[in-house]
């Protein structure tokens, strides 16, 4: 079963997310979205609160845990825990959530391509990522059940997230903006902005990242540049 748990550390620098869409993925909305802390939602292992940055990816969607340790006992018998996983998502359809993944590719998605889908507005990373969903849409259902963030606000200015903007931590969490300019405000003083992103169930070890920043720092200098989130064009 294919997965991905973010803590793992990846780059040790700050991925920036460039391009910012004037319009983007509206949020999932319909009846009133409540918030994470009133829904609360439960790990099907061990019955914490889940955090959103450690997930197992399925045919339905991801599955969240409250620790990484979780993963694994739930990947070796899954079908243990269907009826918990069943009450998770109960509890996730109360949240709002953004498309931030391609379907096809699993890469950033350019908010100006896109197709309209049983009712809603799917984005893609290119074009011709948009033509393969078109001819095919269910070969993409699981990409496409696995491309939302929970994390809607950004927790810098409070505004919707826009997709476009995001940046990758040295620990592998992606953490999206409303522009560009909001991730230098939050590396500068986390501790500021982090109830904003606790409050959506996401959490970060900022120890941690400090010092992952500090050790590329003193390597290869201040270059945080090293490899942006967004080159829209053709696959290589």
């Amino acid at each position: 079963m294919k997965h991905r748990t973010v803590i793992t550390g990846l780059a040790a620098v700050l991925c920036l997310g460039v391009g910012i869409a004037m319009a983007g993925p509206e949020h999932d909305h319909g009846t009133k979205k409540a918030d994470f802390a009133s829904v609360s939602p439960k790990c099907p292992v061990m019955g914490g609160t889940i955090d959103f940055n450690v997930s197992s990816e399925t045919k339905d969607g991801p599955v969240y845990f409250c620790c990484g340790g979780c993963i694994g006992r739930f990947e070796a018998s899954p079908d243990k825990y269907t009826k918990k996983v069943a009450t998770q998502r109960e509890a996730l359809a109360k949240l709002d959530k953004v498309q931030v993944k391609c379907p096809v590719s699993g890469k950033p998605v350019d908010t100006k391509v896109s197709l309209e889908h049983d009712g809603k507005t799917i984005y893609f990373f290119c074009p011709d990522c948009r033509d393969k969903f078109k001819k095919d849409p269910a070969k993409y259902a699981t990409g496409l059940a696995n491309s939302y963030t929970y994390q809607t606000i950004c927790p810098v200015m409070g505004h919707k997230i826009n997709p476009m903007s995001f940046g990758v931590l040295p620990t592998g969490e992606t953490i999206y903006y409303c522009c560009n300019g909001c991730d230098s405000k939050l590396l500068s003083s986390p501790a500021k902005y982090n109830k904003k992103l606790v409050a959506q169930g996401i959490n970060i070890n900022w120890a941690k990242v400090k010092e992952m920043i500090k050790k590329k720092g003193d390597s290869k200098g201040h270059d945080h540049d090293d490899g942006h989130g967004h080159d829209h064009g053709d696959h290589p």
